[in-house]
């Protein structure tokens, strides 16, 4: 089949209902996907490529895939780049300040490490 009539799998979000408190927490657990999350945080969306991670293109593909399949982020395709958002709404509705409290442990923990 030639390249250009392709596609690509749909990709995979759950349901807000669906989401796992544990899947989320291990989601999250991660140094690189805390810095997609911190950053989604403060923009409304993002293209994939341009998170402010040194990580090899594949690993952070692997990092998008489990924050979406957990149901932190949302992804679209727009011609050929993928764009994420956080799904901050559906998260606060799941599990109300969960977000917030560990975003701010780990600011915490952050600053001790610094100090």
């Amino acid at each position: 089949m030639p390249r250009s009539t392709r596609r690509r799998p749909a990709l995979a979000h759950p349901a807000t209902e669906e989401i796992d408190l544990f899947d989320v927490l291990h989601a999250l657990s991660d140094p690189t996907r805390m810095t997609i999350v911190r950053v989604l945080r403060a923009e409304p969306e993002r293209a994939c490529g341009t998170f402010p991670v040194d990580v090899a293109p594949s690993t952070l593909s692997h990092h998008f895939k489990v924050l979406r399949e957990s149901g932190l982020i949302s992804q679209r395709e727009e011609a050929n780049r993928r764009f994420s958002a956080l799904r901050a709404a559906d998260l606060e509705h799941r599990f109300p300040g969960l977000l917030d409290t560990v975003l701010a442990a780990h600011d915490r923990t952050a600053a001790e490490n610094t100090e």
